[in-house]
């Protein structure tokens, strides 16, 4: 969530609609995603001062078309005056995800507004109008992010720490305002990271050695892009179950969510549909031939710049072989071969989460932000 600038004096005629779900991304129903695409590149710009994490129309076109697993509802705040509003009419936007498997008590939202009507009423309205859907649809919590530009330093006056202990944001950052206006408690603060490309080959080269001689002859990494193979799929689905009980929670009201080989290959289509390409890369525990743990990102077909860090995990049983550094370094050799123009690899983690960070800092990762994430729960 971002919010910047100022807005006019008075309040704000905002109305909150949800976007239309087109059948495709360039349909004249599209308005709404591509007002939200606009919306997340100029908040972007403002907090980061690029443009690399901006949601594009086709991405959120693809989410839309995704209803399995969770139900998704895209919301824009456009003026109120305007009856027939289109892309350039959209103030603010946000999305609401309802789990449909699993959580079933819980809604995620996220919030975004163009800079320039900063504490018009549109971020307000869109977050009462995603607690009333949550409300409808029998969510007793709410889980909700903000976005900031960077952290603050330690005994700054106004810093709030989030339950977890680890971390800091600034009480008056638009972001946190908002969130504080509408009764969230900050439960985690997940540093935000970016790597920049290439690293150097003799110095990724030294890491993953010192890696795999911890690692020994019991494991080795496989790497596929895209789809994976079907004699991992299941493996895969259990160590995405496991991703959800074994990451960092800090007070998040959060049950585990269940995959299985159907809800992969979803994945690896809504991925498809999104405009996006991915690579992963695995540890394979050779005497029993399973998977210890994996590494993912995906990149932009159109955009070759940027890539985005998804789950990484080494789980419980298998960690202490610096497995986690191995298949990071292995991937960011292979990275470097299907995708030599990369330049930036951006990554969150909570800040409790420190052995996973010290993992990011050695391969050179360097801070660039911190998100929040706050929860409230319903009356």
């Amino acid at each position: 969530m971002t919010q910047r600038s100022s807005a006019p004096a008075g309040p704000a005629p905002w109305r909150v609609l949800p976007a239309p779900v087109p059948p495709s991304p360039d349909h004249r129903d599209a308005w709404a995603l591509h007002g939200s695409a606009a919306v997340s590149r100029e908040a972007d710009l403002d907090t980061y001062g690029h443009d690399d994490l901006a949601l594009t129309a086709q991405y959120l076109w693809a989410k839309l078309q995704e209803q399995d697993y969770a139900r998704r509802v895209r919301l824009v705040a456009v003026p109120a005056d305007v009856p027939d509003p289109g892309p350039d009419d959209v103030v603010g936007s946000a999305s609401v995800v309802l789990p449909r498997r699993s959580n079933h008590h819980v809604a995620h939202v996220a919030v975004a507004v163009r800079p320039a009507v900063r504490d018009g009423g549109s971020g307000s309205a869109l977050v009462e109008a995603a607690e009333a859907i949550a409300t409808a649809g029998g969510r007793s919590t709410v889980i909700l992010e903000s976005e900031h530009g960077g952290e603050p330093a330690e005994g700054t006056p106004g810093a709030m720490e989030p339950a977890s202990g680890a971390g800091r944001i600034a009480a008056d950052d638009p972001g946190a305002a908002l969130c504080l206006k509408h009764g969230y408690a900050l439960e985690q603060a997940a540093r935000y990271s970016v790597l920049t490309l290439p690293v150097p080959p003799d110095r990724l080269a030294g890491l993953r050695a010192a890696a795999t001689e911890r690692a020994g002859a019991d494991y080795r990494l496989v790497t596929w892009q895209d789809r994976a193979p079907q004699r991992w799929v299941d493996d895969w689905a259990r160590l995405e179950t496991r991703m959800s009980t074994d990451e960092p929670q800090a007070g998040l009201d959060l049950e585990e969510d269940p995959w299985d080989a159907d809800r992969l290959r979803r994945y690896e289509q809504d991925i498809a549909a999104s405009g996006h390409t991915y690579l992963l890369v695995a540890a394979e525990h050779v005497p029993t031939g399973t998977l210890a743990g994996f590494t993912m990102v995906q990149l932009q077909v159109d955009r070759p710049a940027p890539v985005f860090q998804e789950d990484t995990i080494v789980v419980g049983e298998h960690r202490g072989h610096r497995l986690g550094l191995l298949m990071k370094a292995g991937l960011l050799e292979r990275l470097r071969e299907l995708r030599p123009e990369a330049r930036r690899v951006h990554t969150w983690n909570a800040e409790e989460n420190a052995f996973m960070l010290g993992i990011n800092v050695a391969l050179g990762f360097r801070p660039a932000g911190v998100a929040g994430v706050w929860q409230k729960r319903l009356a």
